[in-house]
């Protein structure tokens, strides 16, 4: 009996553990979001379109944002902190290189950008 009753103690804390990290991705994707949209944190809108989202900016001067879910988290992050590892002549910045955006509020906005297929 002890044993069963464990068993589901350790259920129940699972899941809560489950539900709390979901709610925790899901405002990191919101943080994300709000920094790609904002014109004085990210501002990745300014260059960027994102495929079947609109987007107020004009978005032409870097490609279009698509099927980024199948993208490895490390590779997101590592264009974002600096891009010119993977491409030389990147028109993008290195927003974590320079500094412009913090470990925490790049790994947003990866979160955000793993959203978008």
């Amino acid at each position: 009996m002890n044993v069963i009753k464990s068993l589901l103690t350790a259920a129940a804390i699972s899941g809560v553990v489950a539900v709390s990290s979901f709610a925790s991705d899901s405002e990191l994707v919101k943080k994300g979001e709000k920094i790609f949209m904002t014109n004085t944190q990210g501002n990745c809108l300014a260059c960027h379109a994102i495929n079947g989202k609109t987007v107020d900016g004009p978005g032409s001067m870097g490609p279009v944002l698509q099927y980024l879910s199948a993208w490895p988290e490390e590779a997101l992050y590592d264009k974002i902190f600096d891009p010119y590892v993977s491409n030389p002549i990147s028109a993008m910045p290195a927003f974590g290189k320079n500094g412009w955006l913090s470990d925490e509020e790049i790994k947003a906005v990866v979160a955000y950008l793993k959203t978008i297929n």
